[in-house]
């Protein structure tokens, strides 16, 4: 057994779901003796897997952590912090890629039009009280949300635009995404699946990246 198993095997905590792009973890307690989540504070990071630098993951701060693409081939640990200790659970080993996403990205880049149907989660960090569908179109310069004919964000890949997996405690974790438009106006989108959720957020950085833009989430290295 390795030491990082063997170091998993006597935690008193543990992270349940597969560790594999699409998936969702969630912190559990294995033991009786393992301090109240609800009484605790929690900070998930991701390292390498070469060394034990570690890369906080800022505002993923809840039991439940979905990967996402920045996270493939790399450690998750997330630290559980009481009043009197700190406990530290990692995955056993790198995040795995998702099975037939590069293809499925491949065949998506081919298109002239990239968009995919969402629903508004949250808008500046609060509730979104409509739940129609909307369309995010992926584009060589920019990002549009639509509804029907309305544009209703329309936003150039620049150095204030930000997305990530989403970070916070919201529902359905694996199939969302956060994405900082511009300074001051921000959504939590929720895909149809954990495919179209992936693969907008791998396609959006290629199309950034070829505007000399790096896309990411707050304050990671990307």
């Amino acid at each position: 057994m390795s030491k990082r198993a063997e170091e998993s095997r006597l935690c008193v905590y543990q992270l349940d779901g597969a560790q594999t792009l699409g998936s969702c973890l969630r912190i559990r307690p294995r033991s009786n003796s393992a301090p109240d989540l609800s009484q605790c504070s929690i900070q998930w990071y991701r390292m390498s897997c070469e060394s034990d630098q570690r890369q906080i993951i800022a505002g993923a701060n809840r039991t439940i952590y979905a990967p996402e693409p920045l996270d493939v081939g790399k450690l998750l640990q997330a630290d559980v912090k009481s009043d009197t200790q700190t406990i530290s659970i990692t995955t056993i080993a790198g995040i795995e890629a998702a099975p037939g996403l590069t293809s499925y990205v491949q065949s998506l880049m081919r298109k002239s039009n990239i968009e995919f149907n969402v629903m508004i989660s949250q808008m500046n960090g609060r509730d979104y009280p409509s739940r129609s569908v909307h369309v995010l179109h992926v584009g060589k310069t920019r990002i549009k949300l639509c509804r029907g004919w309305m544009n209703k964000t329309r936003e150039s890949f620049s150095t204030s635009m930000q997305l990530c997996g989403v970070r916070g405690g919201v529902s359905a974790a694996s199939k969302s995404l956060f994405w900082q438009a511009r300074k001051g106006l921000s959504y939590v989108l929720t895909f149809e699946s954990e495919r179209d959720r992936n693969a907008a957020i791998i396609i959006a950085r290629k199309c950034a990246l070829d505007c000399h833009i790096i896309l990411a989430g707050p304050d990671d290295q990307a």
